[in-house]
């Protein structure tokens, strides 16, 4: 929980350049609102070699600085700037250039039963995630984002945190390509609930001990489309690919370092 007050501090610090902002520009924009379905295809979880495809629902609902959104939702209602993710988030600060924002979420945390090869694993539970996320655009079609991501509730979901770079390198009035490439890691806590073997646990899963320290957990890229088929229908998509690294490529748990997806879908925005 250390890095909580850092959180708690970076939304100290910009507070009061929204009560400026929202002085001088007061909110008059509309409700916005979208809903949508996707289909995905995954690795079971990081590291493994069984895939899943899964079909799921995707919505996500805006007024004023407040949204609140299913995973992926977020994305498309602002176009992929915001980063704010699954969950209820808010703007901080919002701006030509940057944005900086909040958001909670419930974190599903891991079932021993999710995936045969952590079968016998302690359980992590489920708990609750506040996330400090921002944006910068430093050109008209690049920005460069970041996000850290602590478990407040103490249920061992540790901190996570991530960098990425975007570029929308096509756009028309109906099509947009973009693509982005980041890295991710996470604390000891993180990685020693998703990636590591207790001694507890050896016999029960059939694994040697593992006990892994704070570092990197992937490197990623990928390519992404959004395509209008009508004022409000559009689709969506995007492949891509990633390496685990550190820590996480050494865990017994890690059956390939090398991963990829695919997802395609369609929604309707007002």
């Amino acid at each position: 929980m250390k890095s909580l007050p850092l959180l708690l501090a970076a939304g100290a610090v910009a507070l009061p350049a929204v009560a400026q902002r929202t002085e001088q520009e007061p909110e008059t924009q509309p409700a916005r609102y979208l809903l949508g379905v996707s289909v995905a295809s995954r690795p079971e979880y990081d590291g493994a070699s069984t895939r899943q495809t899964k079909l799921k629902p995707l919505w996500a609902f805006q007024w004023g600085r407040w949204r609140i959104s299913t995973s992926g939702g977020s994305a498309l209602l602002g176009f992929g700037r915001e980063g704010g993710g699954a969950g209820a988030s808010t703007l901080l600060v919002d701006s030509s250039k940057l944005r900086l924002g909040v958001a909670l979420r419930v974190d599903s945390g891991r079932s021993s039963g999710d995936a045969s090869t952590t079968q016998g694993l302690p359980d992590v539970k489920r708990t609750l995630r506040a996330r400090l996320y921002a944006n910068y655009s430093f050109a008209p079609d690049w920005n460069l984002g970041a996000n850290l991501s602590q478990d407040l509730l103490g249920h061992k979901g540790g901190l996570t945190a991530g960098v990425d770079l975007g570029w929308r390198f096509y756009r028309s009035p109906t099509l947009e390509w973009a693509s982005g490439i980041g890295l991710s890691g996470g604390d000891a806590q993180n990685l020693r609930s998703y990636f590591g073997v207790p001694e507890s646990a050896v016999a029960a899963s059939g694994k040697p001990a593992y006990e892994p320290g704070a570092g990197l957990r992937d490197l990623h890229a990928g390519v992404s489309f959004t395509r209008s088929l009508s004022k409000h229908w559009f689709a969506f998509g995007g492949v891509g690919a990633s390496r685990l690294l550190g820590p996480v490529a050494d865990s017994p748990l890690t059956q390939q370092r090398n991963g990829s997806y695919a997802n395609f879908g369609i929604a309707w925005r007002n």
